[in-house]
């Protein structure tokens, strides 16, 4: 009987002193592969196509192309890209911004590496990760939309929880057994009647509100 296979993890990240201490952190962590290593978004851009790794760990401030430009090609050239942003800032605007183009978490690079490990394994099966300080600081910034009882129905509240556990359109359709187009017009009525911008500001939402959880 065979195990499962390791998650394979792509680095990306200009400084070199960080870049070693994350491949030797995951080389030795049984269930982990470190496919390849990138020191600017330009590498990384190339680098994921190359190496189709698992899960991305992105840095947004690198030279040549920064890492918000990085995750937009590369979620561009292949949605289903899993990234994991590790930064030592908590500047809402460019995370926002990442977590937008599509990046599924954020962790400050002082983490401890058990909470590195648990982001990594959480993004690779497609749930949102991110850091407590960085998720409250994004909670408390929000503006409140309406609530969602009141305007949403009990199949569009079915959809939005599963949005906030990082699902995307397929599994949801997959998991409701519904069509893809209905999953869709869902979400599009999610988020007019809440009057949200994205998937990224519904997950958000759906955490505030306590209709999902991180702990989930």
């Amino acid at each position: 009987m065979t195990g499962a296979a390791n998650i394979r993890v792509l680095i990306a990240d200009d400084h070199p002193v960080v870049r070693e201490g994350l491949r030797g952190l995951l080389s030795f962590k049984p269930g982990f592969e470190v496919a390849g290593e990138a020191e600017d978004g330009f590498e990384a851009v190339l680098q994921a196509a190359a190496l189709q790794p698992d899960v991305i760990l992105m840095d947004l401030e690198m030279p040549r192309k920064n890492g918000l430009e990085a995750i937009q090609e590369i979620r561009q050239a292949n949605p289903q890209t899993k990234i994991l942003i590790l930064t030592s800032f908590t500047e809402d605007r460019k995370i926002f911004a990442a977590l937008d183009a599509g990046a599924l978490g954020c962790l400050l690079k002082d983490s401890s590496p058990q909470e590195l490990i648990r982001a990594i394994r959480d993004v690779y099966h497609g749930q949102l990760a991110l850091h407590p300080a960085i998720a409250r600081k994004m909670l408390h910034e929000q503006t409140p939309p309406a609530a969602a009882g009141s305007l949403l129905t009990d199949r569009e509240l079915e959809v939005l929880k599963l949005v906030a556990r990082g699902l995307d359109n397929h599994d949801i359709a997959a998991q409701l057994v519904i069509s893809l187009p209905t999953v869709r017009s869902h979400v599009t009525n999610i988020l007019t009647k809440l009057n949200l911008a994205n998937r990224t500001q519904a997950v958000l939402y759906a955490l505030r509100e306590g209709i999902a959880s991180l702990d989930e």
